[in-house]
């Protein structure tokens, strides 16, 4: 239903994630559902734990991205965006794609993409 909404390169491979990982950074795709939200917030945030990214509104009035780094940050970023997100935002779902380990960050910075 959302994959629609998804740039054809995260259709590719489902959300999955476990416990034991193999190499320490994964990179993780993202989309934002019915979100009001300041995409500075997301960036900012990011930049705080440390990972590489990049943020973006798109025209269907929707946040999507992807981050990188320590998969711990990485997972606490995945938080965030589905369960804090920025001051006065609504979030109504948050779907990630294409979770995987990476031997190295791919990304360098944090950025917001216009």
């Amino acid at each position: 239903m959302f994959t629609q909404l998804l740039p054809d390169v995260w259709t590719g491979s489902s959300f999955s994630f476990t416990t034991a990982r193999k190499l320490s950074h994964g990179t993780v795709n993202f989309i934002l559902l019915e979100v009001f939200c300041s995409i500075t917030y997301t960036e900012d945030h990011g930049h705080s734990l440390g990972l590489s990214g990049w943020v973006k509104n798109t025209r269907q009035g929707t946040v999507i991205g992807q981050v990188q780094g320590p998969w711990d940050k990485v997972s606490d970023m995945k938080h965030w965006l589905k369960s804090v997100g920025s001051p006065s935002s609504r979030i109504d779902r948050a779907v990630f794609s294409n979770e995987r380990d990476i031997s190295k960050v791919e990304i360098h910075g944090f950025s917001t993409r216009y």
